[in-house]
């Protein structure tokens, strides 16, 4: 019930986000999101959900277990906010045609969905030679950064309500008090949440909830029932190629946090075939385009918070059943015009919260400085955006940031453009210096200078380190890899002349003496 409360309520938030910038920001008309988006998703999450319940069911009945947790599963947050501010809005800037941003949206769906499929031939033996390390540090400089910081923020941007639910959280699913009559912490915070936002409005205390907005929501419920359609199939092919830029890079990370995530789960007692997850999240992109929604889904960061707040099975297939609900009727609004935003946010500073010390608590303490490195590039990525986010507010343009505006910035401490080079394609930058640390740590020069190798093409074309897609991106960063390929090659030669040996055998992941959540 705990898990199933916060999970349910996470994907419902995030699908009345999508829902407002579908509405705000795309300006798509109220059918086409209520009549075409939510039902899409509506067919694409609950069939994830249900796939991943029935994985973790097949997973206890081979390993004899009944404490096996479900991968959690929803819209990926990043790739709301990229398709709608990189796809669907500048189309709409540029042709006034709302419907055109969202067929290019759901091109641009179809494309993430198709390369995180591809991912199965190559996703395995990715994970088999990558460290731990390198793949729950990224994982914990994504939970900290982007899930962690701004839910924190609105917690204590209103305190009277958002430190309390947090305390209960903590004293629910970190120090395990029972609350009376056993009730589930996930259900208590919605609940005093909402109790307590709604009586400062009804004592004139604060304006926090709007009682318009319930009426209005209401207004909404009717039964919205999914259909196929080729929508994504009648835009002219001179218009899908700019997709690419930023498809191809969201494909690469749908992969790689896939991949991170079921680590995440390895590392929780819980192993679960990377081919099978990476199928389910490439399909559910595919489908949910042909269905009409340009918002691929995805496996969520998190695994490890949810079977400890108690998840097995059933919360994910609830979640399922009850998001299909919600999204045929257009309930969303309704939910989250009655409960407060700030009562639920202390569910996903707990998924922070457990995730990035999960990375600490699977891998081995030598390579605790490799996890520290892997959460640099999603940090400066965050920061990055906090400092475009004011330079907007202030009317001065961000794409790209006027030179005087940088050096402006640089004067007064801030150094926007190596943040922009660090932050560069995050998760896969994480990852590569990550597993050059633990290299490094291990005296296993030959695999440091593989992944330094492979870190260089990356920044060459511009999939790390670098603002955008292009060829030679970043040289600065490329030559920088390089050397520090051509310089661990050399420290491994010297190795072999000193007969000290090495090896080119997978690094395990399993290791012996480590505390695990």
């Amino acid at each position: 019930m705990n898990a199933f409360f916060g999970l349910f309520t996470n994907v419902l938030l995030n699908v009345l986000v999508l829902s407002s910038l579908c509405l705000g920001v795309a300006k798509l008309p109220n059918d086409i999101v209520f009549g075409r988006i939510l039902p899409a998703l509506g067919i694409a999450l609950p069939i994830g959900n249900l796939y991943y319940a029935w994985l973790a069911y097949r997973r206890g009945v081979a390993d004899g277990r009944n404490d096996v947790a479900a991968l959690p599963y929803g819209p990926s947050v990043p790739q709301m906010f990229i398709v709608t501010f990189v796809v669907m809005l500048p189309t709409y800037i540029a042709t006034n045609d709302a419907i055109l941003g969202w067929k290019l949206g759901l091109i641009w769906a179809m494309i993430v969905g198709g390369i995180t499929l591809c991912g199965i031939l190559v996703g395995p033996a990715i994970r088999k030679y990558t460290p731990r390390a390198a793949m729950l540090g990224t994982l914990a400089g994504v939970s900290i950064a982007f899930i962690s910081m701004r839910p924190a923020f609105l917690i204590f941007d209103t305190a009277w309500i958002g430190l309390i639910c947090f305390m209960i959280v903590l004293i629910s699913w970190v120090g395990r008090v029972r609350l009376p009559f056993g009730l589930p912490g996930g259900l208590v915070i919605i609940v005093l949440g909402g109790l307590m936002a709604w009586t400062g409005v009804w004592m004139g205390w604060t304006d926090l909830m709007a009682p318009k907005q319930v009426s209005n929501s209401v207004d909404l419920v009717s039964l919205h029932l999914p259909m196929f359609s080729f929508d994504v199939f009648s835009v002219p092919m001179d218009k899908v190629w700019p997709l690419l830029v930023t498809a191809i890079p969201l494909g690469i990370y749908n992969f790689t946090e896939a991949m991170n995530n079921v680590e995440s789960a390895a590392a929780g007692g819980d192993e679960y075939d990377l081919r099978y997850v990476l199928f389910a999240d490439g399909l559910g992109g595919v489908v949910g385009a042909l269905l009409g929604s340009p918002f691929p889904p995805a496996v969520y960061i998190g695994h490890p918070g949810w079977k400890a707040m108690g998840g097995r099975v059933g919360y994910s297939l609830f979640t399922g059943i009850f998001v299909s609900i919600v999204c045929f009727f257009g309930l969303a609004a309704f939910f989250l015009s009655v409960v407060p935003l700030v009562a639920i946010l202390p569910i996903l500073l707990f998924i922070g919260l457990v995730i990035g010390a999960q990375a600490f608590q699977a891998c081995p303490r030598r390579h605790a400085p490799a996890i520290v490195l892997a959460l640099v590039p999603n940090i400066a990525e965050w920061a990055r955006g906090q400092v475009s986010g004011a330079l907007n507010a202030a009317g001065i343009a961000t794409t790209p940031v006027p030179p005087e505006t940088v050096k402006a910035l640089a004067s007064n401490g801030v150094v926007y453009h190596g943040m922009e080079l660090a932050g560069g394609g995050a998760v896969l930058a994480g990852l590569m210096l990550g597993a050059i640390a633990v290299f490094v740590i291990d005296r296993r020069f030959n695999w440091a200078a593989v992944f330094a190798s492979f870190a260089a093409v990356l920044s060459f074309f511009g999939f790390i380190n670098g603002s955008h897609l292009a060829i030679n991106a970043s040289p600065a960063v490329s030559a920088g890899y390089v050397m520090a390929a051509l310089l661990f090659t050399f420290l491994a030669w010297r190795q072999l002349k000193d007969g000290e040996g090495i090896s080119w055998s997978p690094i395990d992941n399993d290791e012996e003496g480590l505390v695990h959540p």
